[in-house]
Parts: structure tokens; sequence; C-alpha cells
């Protein structure tokens, strides 16, 4: 792939043109000052400093020098050093309130191309929701997929010229309380053919799909039609939909063909194998859990990659080793 493909899939180039068919959306310009603050792992963790006094951490950090008992040693370290003063970003956080307020007052973040979605763990009620600057903060701070965002967007372009783009934008999409995770399907364009369809969240069995797989599989193929094809630019994508609870479909990603995009219930070979040219009759499959047994937890994503990560040399291959031995 090239870096136009990754280039086009940024939310700030695709969400002007498919907004009407979307979820509301705000975009921010975001400064380069936060940018370098979320790269930042020298220091301590650190939470901007709120103008609103907002904390996504509450009563979570034990601070002994609040507490009536609490000395200092002469001489000690504590005395001697100075502690990290937490960074401060009031305009943009500013605008960021006046955002969230027009969106209900919830909303889940994410970068030009990534969610945080494995930093979800972090949060205080465990998911996306996002009600100040410092629950996104927090979030983005945490997440390894931001770091994917800021350091790695190109490695996979055949004319890579830089480790990132030249500005980074904050997408803030309106929270929906009532989405439901098993509504929504991966689709998967080859060639400007649609030749995949499959379930996102995938490691849970729903048995409302079965019931309705015909006609889901219907409802996506005609939004593809009517809506996407020959209108997203690059040849070969993925892009992501729902479909809610009145039969309405909405786009709420894209993403490149192959990199670091997840083929999901596929492999990326097999879709591959079943392209086909324009004209060509072929059965387009939709894949989705059929059983409990089908279900895939190896590829949950609310969870830090350190916990996934199996390979030679990570953390729980080197756990297994010593199991071994003791």
């Amino acid at each position: 792939m090239n870096s136009e493909d990754i280039n086009r899939c940024q939310i700030q180039e695709w969400y002007p043109k498919f907004k009407p068919v979307s979820v509301k959306t705000r975009i921010h310009k975001l400064p380069e000052s936060f940018i370098q603050y979320l790269l930042d792992d020298s220091g301590p963790f650190l939470l901007p400093l709120s103008i609103t006094n907002d904390d996504a951490l509450p009563n979570r950090l034990h601070k002994p020098d609040q507490e009536e008992d609490f000395v200092v040693e002469e001489g000690s370290e504590d005395e001697s050093e100075q502690p990290t003063p937490p960074p401060s970003f009031p305009e943009l956080e500013a605008e960021i309130k006046a955002s969230i307020e027009t969106l209900a007052g919830a909303v889940f973040p994410k970068l030009n191309w990534s969610a945080p979605k494995d930093a979800a763990w972090i949060s205080s009620i465990g998911n996306l929701k996002c009600k100040n600057f410092s629950d996104i903060a927090l979030l983005l701070k945490s997440s390894d997929s931001i770091v994917h965002d800021l350091c790695h967007a190109y490695d996979a372009c055949v004319d890579k010229a830089s480790s990132r783009p030249s500005d980074f934008f904050l997408a803030l999409r309106k929270w929906y309380p009532s989405f439901q995770p098993e509504m929504e399907f991966r689709c998967f364009v080859l060639k400007k053919l649609l030749v995949g369809i499959c379930q996102r969240e995938v490691t849970n069995f729903y048995p409302t799909l079965l019931e309705r797989k015909s006609d889901l599989k219907a409802m996506v193929v005609d939004f593809f039609v009517e809506e996407v094809k020959g209108k997203f630019g690059s040849e070969s994508f993925t892009f992501d939909v729902y479909v809610t609870k009145d039969g309405r479909v909405k786009v709420l990603d894209f993403n490149p063909w192959g990199a670091s995009t997840l083929p999901l219930m596929f492999s990326w070979d097999e879709l591959e194998d079943e392209s086909r040219e324009e004209g060509d009759e072929f059965e387009l499959e939709f894949r989705i859990v059929e059983s409990r047994c089908g279900i895939r937890p190896g590829l949950k994503t609310a969870v830090p990659y350190d916990y996934l990560d199996t390979s030679p040399g990570s953390g729980w291959d080197e756990f297994f080793k010593n199991a071994e031995w003791n």
C-alpha cells in the first residue's frame, strides 16, 4: 500500500464526505505540545491539570502528603526533589468541553486513525465513554493503539517518507448508550468489489445474528452500493458499519487493506483468493460467530497488547519459560 491509502483513512479526511451516513462527530486539531505530552514517558504518569477541576481518577491515588501525620524527614529525597508539575492545555480543554456539550454530554475519542480501545480497562467505568477532557487524556495517554498513530502509521507503506502525519486530530464521537456491539460489522473491499463481511465484535456469541443474518447482509450490501462504492478513493480498503434498531446503516470507520487492520473472521490470503473481477458471479460470504465454540477471545482489544502477546520474547513467553523451570 502507499501513503495515500493510509491518509484517506484518517477520520478528518473521510468524515466530511460521509457525514450524512455516519455518527455525530466533532473534530479538533491537536497542538504539538499535547502530542509531545502523549509521547513523553520519561517521568511519572501525570494527567493534565484541569481548568474545571475534573478528575479522571477520583479517589484512586494514595496521596500521603495530604494525610495529617505525614512528615518529611530533614534531608530526605522528598524535601530535596521538586515534584514534576502537571501539564495544562486550557484552550484545548475549553474547546473539547464545548464539543462534549453539543454531543449530549458524553463522547468516545479517537485520533486520526485509532481509538484507545486497548485502554478501556483503565477507565473507572471500563469503556471509552468520556465526559470531560481528563477522561480523554487518561485513555489516550494509556493506549498502545494511539502510539501506532503517533509513530507507526506509515510503517507498511512502500513509499514511506515520514513516520507520522504533519498534524494530528482528535475526533469526539457522540456516545450512544443504546449501542449494541453485535450490530457492528467489518466490510472488505478489494479492487472496488465487496468481497467479505463479518461480525466486528468476535469475542461473544449473539444468537440474534443467526436469526437476522440474511436481512443484515442485504442491508450492508445495499449500503455499500448506494453510499460507499466509488466514493472513498482507494480501490482496496475496509470499512466498519453499524446497523441501528430501525434498520439504518451508519459508517463508523475506514481502514487500509492489510497492514495493522484486523481481518477478524477471515484471513487476508482467503480474502484475496476470493477476489473476483467486476461482472463475475460469486457468493459474498457474511461470517458471524454461530456458536459459543466460535468465539475468538484472542481478538479482544479492550486490554493492553502485552496482555495478549504470546510471541517469542514477550512477557507471557518469559513467564511460561520461568514456570517450566520452577
